[in-house]
């Protein structure tokens, strides 16, 4: 079971981001990104979880994934108007590109990633 444990933390391919690294990690990056506006409580939040860090494993090279909770970090939030969570945001060059609200399967998330990338 630890090893199950460990392995699960070992693949954890989305980066935690918060308010105070938003900047250096989003805005700064040198890729785009993909920003998951989420909660704790937030069940659709929970179900897209797991498609988030499979499509960080499939097109890392391309994107990076975040996800930034918002009740930890009230200030990204606010700033970029997510009134409902899940939230999706893309940046480029340290801008929203794209937005996404509500979950999706993972293959319609990938889908449009992949064409708001192309």
């Amino acid at each position: 079971m630890l090893d199950q444990q460990r392995h699960k933390e070992f693949t954890m391919a989305t980066k935690k981001i918060t308010d105070a690294s938003f900047q250096n990690d989003v805005l700064s990056a040198d890729k785009p990104v993909l920003v998951d506006f989420w909660a704790e409580w937030c069940g659709p939040c929970k179900m897209i979880g797991p498609s988030l860090e499979e499509l960080s494993d499939e097109l890392g090279e391309q994107v990076t994934i975040a996800k930034i909770n918002i009740d930890e970090n009230p200030d990204a939030p606010g700033q970029y108007g997510v009134r409902g969570i899940p939230t999706m945001i893309l940046f480029k060059g340290g801008v929203p590109a794209a937005t996404k609200v509500g979950a999706e399967p993972k293959g319609r998330i990938k889908a449009w990633l992949e064409g708001e990338l192309a």
